[in-house]
């Protein structure tokens, strides 16, 4: 297949993709479409793991090399509002739209072609690179490449995270710690509050106490953490009753030179002299093919020197395609499933097309060219390594 037919085939299959939907822990569709494209472009071998992440692999040489891209999406509730239908894959203004077009469906099938046309240009000779497509990221980053990477005995000595940033090598990101605070009351019946204890009236000041954290975080520079409550929730016998037990969620987040021992420390401060405890907000997820999904959101912020390996690699990379070396970096404020391979001290980054401020968002698009940029460049940097 020649470059052109590459390139053309790849805005398809994004499109298809886009078509596709796959919301979190409904990504059995857009697997089965990836495997099935990575199969048409000859990969050596492609596996669907325990937990529904689609792996491929092209290659057979001792360096190990990972790109990473999510299949799920999160959901639409405003189909209505869009300019554009949010499942079309239409091409308007040199974009494709639709949810996932961002955040990451073009990234991800941009990697899936770069392999194969990597493998075409003769780059592959002693290296393997792996592709996978993860589910469930937007609820449990990092959880789904634990599963993958046990299951499959594999631990790459490299590793791209394909997330959105318009093209522009990231360093890093944020850390994140997602919180429960829970406190106790007694219930009662509503004619006699004395009677009881109000579990929500002993969380308001836990809650005053939150508002201040933040404040405090913010006065810290212009770079600095921060801790939102997402999520109020009671238990009380009926409307008649006293609260016997409230609940909130909190996230926070960590810049670089904070530490989830820091956090711990805030916690243990919010909850003092209160009936109330907190504890790490875990979730539970069962993927698209019955696969259990434990994640604790307790992750440390991290970053890749500009002079690092792989870093070199990419910044060549970008050379080759565009000319000219990257004069700018960027740092994610979100988390990604790169905590797990930089938690097993794998060297990594993150370069993906798409303005990740469209993520999420109403109207979603992504621009044709950085997709095809997007694309060789990760050939490049194949070669490179």
């Amino acid at each position: 297949m020649d470059f052109e037919s590459y390139e053309n085939n790849l805005i398809k299959t994004i499109q298809q993709a886009v078509r596709t939907r796959s919301y979190s822990d409904e990504e059995g569709a857009m697997a089965a479409l990836l495997k099935n494209t990575m199969e048409e472009l000859g990969y050596d071998e492609v596996k669907i793991d325990s937990v529904g992440n689609v792996i491929g692999r092209i290659g057979n040489g001792s360096k190990k090399i990972h790109f990473d891209g999510h299949m799920d999406t999160v959901k639409v509730n405003d189909e209505a509002e869009w300019q554009v239908p949010p499942f079309s894959g239409e091409i308007v203004d040199g974009s494709i739209w639709g949810r996932g077009s961002v955040d990451m469906k073009s990234a991800l099938c941009a990697s899936v072609y770069a392999a194969a046309y990597a493998r075409d240009m003769g780059y592959i000779k002693d290296k393997t690179v792996y592709v996978t497509g993860t589910v469930c990221e937007e609820y449990c980053d990092g959880v789904n490449l634990k599963h993958l990477y046990k299951e499959f005995d594999l631990k790459p000595d490299f590793c791209v995270i394909c997330e959105p940033c318009d093209n522009i090598i990231t360093l890093g990101h944020k850390g994140k710690a997602q919180i429960r605070i829970i406190t106790n009351g007694i219930s009662a019946h509503g004619s006699a509050p004395e009677k009881g204890k109000n579990a929500v009236y002993e969380m308001a000041e836990i809650i005053e106490r939150v508002e201040k954290l933040n404040e405090k975080l913010s006065a810290e520079g212009a770079v600095h953490g921060t801790i939102v409550l997402s999520d109020i929730s009671c238990v009380s016998a009926s409307l008649n009753a006293v609260p016997s037990r409230c609940e909130i969620y909190l996230d926070r987040r960590l810049v670089l030179g904070e530490t989830l021992d820091k956090v711990k420390t805030e916690m243990d401060g919010l909850v003092a002299g209160k009936d109330a405890y907190w504890e790490v907000g875990a979730l539970h997820h069962t993927s698209w093919n019955g696969g259990k999904l434990d994640y604790e959101p307790m992750h440390d912020p991290w970053i890749t020197a500009e002079d690092a390996p792989i870093t070199e690699a990419l910044k060549e990379a970008c050379k080759t395609v565009r000319g000219s070396y990257p004069t700018e970096f960027d740092f994610w404020d979100f988390g990604t499933n790169a905590i797990t391979p930089v938690a097993m001290g794998v060297p990594t980054i993150g370069f993906g097309p798409g303005e990740y401020k469209l993520a999420h968002m109403r109207d979603e698009h992504c621009s044709v060219e950085k997709i095809k940029e997007a694309f060789r460049i990760y050939a490049e940097f194949i070669n490179n390594l």
